[in-house]
């Protein structure tokens, strides 16, 4: 088999900042994404919520940018835009024509460097942010299932189990010098990868990430609380009540291997076999066989974008007609046929073969069909982040495709027992929604 070979230039300013470029001339487009090592996981406890804050902050206009301004200009050179929020990064990305690159190097730096942060910008926001959990969370059915329910049940350390949206005490109690603390803590060069790549040369890249960004002084290395959690050693159970849907639901999520790990290559190969879409076992087992659910997937969230612990995580719908304890017991016949016989050869072959296309289109795709190489800027964002080693995303899909039958059977065995997961159960509030044995 052919390895694998992306071209990557890497290196580090003197103030810290990585740079990654990666070029390819095949359409005349460049993306660039700046992502900042601060998420939900890393916020400092009594500053719930101020990741996701500073994503919509970032957007208020800077010292030559005024509000706006970077989205319209963004948007006036043909290109798209947006930022997210996630466990361990908060990244910025846009895609643009190749000749609009000096334009968005221009304002990623003027933000970097002298975000405005003030007292009507942080009311604003923090105020569409509160409005954004009443509408996407609050009043949507299953809103936050599990992703936000699960979090408090299976984890004990704060970093892992608080309201990564943010406790609305939390946000109304911020302070204009708490959130200016929090950008000159995190928002600092040597705290951050700057990406760039599509139609740019190697050295050209790094020439316009020097001019744009390297006068940005470097702040402290921020320090981070350890995110590590204490062995654990029961089922943990967690009730939610759903005030919208009729149906009952349940989540599952069971603790992962550490990453970069034998057990994570393996764990990912079977997370393939239980939640690979219609054909997993979960999905064919419990919606297509027995019918007892209308609704089973799940899986382990961007597994490479993670840099502590995490869960694999079924999320299931089920009729009414039918308990979640037989809910349960079905999914639990599931895990037992997999931790008593394991997997073929042949699926076990069929998996390496998805697995790798999985990753192949990761690597050429975008992000909701607008955004030009999101996956493999994301893939080179942690690597290098996480690892100090972009590289590794032209070597790690060997771990995964070198990962034996008898390795998976270890893995079931090992990681999916019962005190090592936790279950959200999601009751609705709904008359004539009751469940019966």
């Amino acid at each position: 088999m052919n390895r694998l070979h992306i071209a990557i230039e890497h290196t580090k300013l003197a103030n810290g900042l990585h740079v990654v470029v990666a070029p390819d001339s095949t359409a005349p487009v460049v993306t660039v994404g700046v992502y900042y090592k601060i998420g939900f996981r890393l916020e400092p406890q009594g500053r719930s919520g101020f990741a996701h804050l500073f994503e919509h902050m970032m957007f208020q206009g800077s010292a030559n940018a005024p509000k706006m301004q970077h989205i319209k200009l963004i948007n006036s050179s043909g290109g798209v835009l947006n930022g997210s929020t996630s466990y361990d990064v908060t990244n910025y990305y846009q895609a643009v024509p190749s000749n609009a690159l000096e334009r968005v190097l221009w304002l990623e730096a003027d933000r970097m460097r002298a975000l405005k942060v003030d007292g009507e910008n942080l009311k604003n926001q923090r105020d569409i942010v509160k409005e954004e959990v009443r509408v996407n969370v609050m009043n949507q059915p299953y809103g936050g299932f599990p992703w936000l329910d699960m979090p408090p049940v299976a984890f004990r350390n704060w970093a892992n189990a608080h309201n990564f949206y943010g406790d609305f005490a939390d946000l109304d109690a911020a302070e204009l010098r708490d959130v200016q603390a929090f950008f000159k803590t995190y928002y600092v060069p040597n705290n951050t990868v700057l990406l760039i790549l599509g139609d740019v040369k190697a050295e050209e890249g790094i020439a316009l990430a020097r001019k744009y960004f390297g006068d940005i002084p470097a702040g402290p290395l921020p320090t981070f609380a350890d995110p590590s959690e204490p062995e654990q050693m029961e089922e943990r159970r967690g009730y939610v009540e759903e005030k919208f849907g009729t149906l009952p639901a349940m989540a599952i999520g069971y603790v992962m291997p550490k990453r970069r790990t034998a057990d994570w290559c393996g764990m990912a190969l079977l997370d393939q076999a239980l939640h690979g879409g219609r054909a997993g076992r979960i999905y064919r087992e419990l919606v297509l066989e027995k019918q007892i659910a209308v609704e089973a997937g799940g899986g382990i969230d961007d597994l490479f974008g993670y840099n502590g612990p995490t869960q694999m995580t079924t999320r299931i719908l089920h009729k009414p007609e039918y308990s979640s304890e037989a809910t349960l017991a079905a999914f639990d016949a599931v895990i037992r046929e997999v931790q008593e016989n394991g997997i073929s050869a042949d699926e076990l072959e069929q998996l390496k073969v998805k697995w790798r296309s999985d990753y192949y289109a990761t690597l050429e795709g975008g992000r909701g069909g607008y955004m030009p190489k999101y996956g493999l800027m994301h893939l080179l964002a942690c690597f290098t982040l996480f690892d100090n080693e972009p590289q590794l995303v032209n070597t790690i899909l060997d771990g995964f495709l070198a990962v034996t039958r008898e390795e998976i059977h270890d893995v079931a065995k090992k990681y999916l027992r019962k005190e090592k997961r936790a279950i959200v159960f999601r009751t609705p509030a709904k008359a004539g929604a009751k469940e019966v044995a």
